[in-house]
């Protein structure tokens, strides 16, 4: 059981209903890799604000959206690993937060 948690090297805005993340690199922030999150996307980075399994976030955009659950599942893994892949996310073992898996 994996949890993840948004990455200490990004800042992420609302502006305009719009949620921006920004990484950060040597201090300064990256703007020619700004990530702009769709309604759905903005759901799951919300709820990783703190440290957050997968199940909660499916739960949490099951709550927000319709779906067929397998589909959200489908969508929250793809769209975890494309964010860890970025650098935005990352995973954090339940021993870290005292958690038995």
């Amino acid at each position: 059981m994996q949890y993840f948690i948004r990455s200490e090297s990004v800042v992420s805005r609302v502006i305009a209903g719009e949620t921006l993340i920004i990484p950060v690199r040597k201090g300064v922030g990256d703007l020619a890799s700004i990530y702009s999150l769709n309604p759905v996307a903005t759901v799951i980075w919300q709820a990783i604000q703190q440290p957050c399994h997968k199940q909660e976030i499916v739960t949490a955009i099951e709550q927000e959206f319709a779906g067929d659950r397998q589909q959200i599942e489908h969508d929250v893994d793809s769209f975890l690993d494309e964010m860890h892949s970025a650098g935005l996310i990352a995973p954090v073992e339940p021993r870290a937060l005292g958690v038995s898996a």
